[in-house]
């Protein structure tokens, strides 16, 4: 691992990179993509997670490698630059907007919006979207938001949506799609209870009960997963998942469903300073801690800090706990016989990609060696 760390840094150094930045390992995301193609059911669709992919470019090299231009979204701003890039774009609202939000991007943007689903997850959430298609005289597609396990909102039971969709003859100008369900609960559910596995099944089972709930013409878009499960739905009901995070494999998605998964992602970031460290006041405390083996013999200070990532390089870097965070030059404990000097870069990996790829303006794009492109990340505003 340190040679590949080496390789990287190399290849930072020849692009002029001497600040923190998020690397892309093109060849790793590749690979990823490959295992996507190689284990999905042949049954479903894959719709790509804009917010855990939140750069155009990626999503558009995952998009043509898997033939889809199916997006679930999470924030207008977004949405709106999905929308303008991919004229063929289907796009799914991941999380149920407040009406006064859709109002605002339905009246003031030129884009055509007619392709975006709105997620809708209780009664009173559709009479204001059906209000909403009337004052402004457009229609509008939906979908239901259905609670499998989660308990995190949207309808709850069958006999729920079944209320739902009587309610729906009454707002002409909505049409219902199909539902989305979630069950991101399921790989941590303990063998005590039933283990993720049977979480899984009861998921899927729970799917098939709100399905036989819509009409023929209202299942165009039956929605399952995340990218921890994606890939362990086979037979059910739904027609496609959604999957982001697992492409670049974040620290938080280290589960059974990604096995053969490689991490895409780091952020790079070279050291200021290699220290014997030393805590303000007397020098007596801090000897003292070392011998207790609280507070490292070596250290040093980067360039930026307090990311949602943890250390990988140089190996037994560590956080410390005395000395805490920072977002400007973060303390790392470091071995003792650690060789690390200023000027060598240090990696950490994310644990999530959502908003960490958008930390840093632009993505490092490495790639045989080197760091072949610089990809701009879509604003967080």
């Amino acid at each position: 691992m340190s040679a590949y760390f080496a390789t990287l840094s190399d290849a930072l150094k020849e692009a002029g990179i001497f600040q923190p930045c998020l690397v892309l390992d093109l060849d790793r995301l590749d690979s990823n993509i490959a295992l996507v193609k190689e284990r999905l059911d042949p049954g479903l669709a894959v719709r790509l997670v804009d917010k855990s992919l939140a750069c155009l470019p990626l999503l558009s090299r995952i998009g043509k490698a898997l033939g889809t231009t199916s997006f679930m979204t999470f924030h207008p701003p977004i949405t709106l630059a999905v929308l303008k890039v991919f004229p063929d774009a289907d796009i799914l609202y991941g999380k149920p907007m407040p009406v006064g939000a859709a109002r605002s991007v339905l009246s003031n943007s030129a884009a055509d919006w007619s392709r975006v689903c709105w997620l809708i997850d209780t009664q009173e959430r559709l009479a204001e979207y059906g209000a909403l298609a009337d004052e402004i005289g457009t229609e509008l597609r939906i979908a239901f938001e259905i609670d499998v396990g989660l308990h995190r909102g949207g309808f709850a039971e069958p006999e729920a949506l079944s209320k739902a969709l009587s309610a729906l003859p009454a707002h002409k100008r909505l049409h219902c799609e199909g539902v989305m369900a979630y069950e991101a609960h399921a790989p941590h559910i303990p063998g005590l209870f039933g283990g993720p596995a049977k979480a899984l099944a009861q998921a899927s089972e729970r799917v098939t009960a709100f399905v036989e709930c819509l009409g023929a013409d209202q299942r165009r878009t039956l929605n399952i997963g995340g990218s921890k499960t994606a890939l362990l739905h086979h037979g059910g009901v739904a027609n496609e998942v959604s999957m982001g995070s697992a492409f670049v494999l974040p620290g938080d998605f280290d589960t059974p469903g990604l096995e053969g998964f490689v991490p895409a992602a780091f952020v790079a970031t070279p050291i200021l300073k290699v220290v014997e460290p030393m805590l303000p006041g007397p020098p007596a405390v801090s000897r003292l801690l070392r011998g207790l083996g609280r507070f490292p013999r070596k250290g040093c200070y980067l360039y930026g800090g307090k990311w949602m990532a943890e250390p990988v390089f140089p190996a037994g870097m560590k956080t410390n706990s005395l000395l805490g965070l920072s977002s400007n030059q973060q303390f790392m404990g470091l071995p003792a016989d650690a060789t690390a000097r200023p000027g060598d870069y240090a990696f950490l990996r994310p644990t999530q990609s959502e908003a960490v790829l958008q930390q840093f303006g632009s993505i490092a794009v490495f790639s045989g060696g080197r760091i072949a492109d610089r990809w701009p990340a879509l604003p967080m505003a």
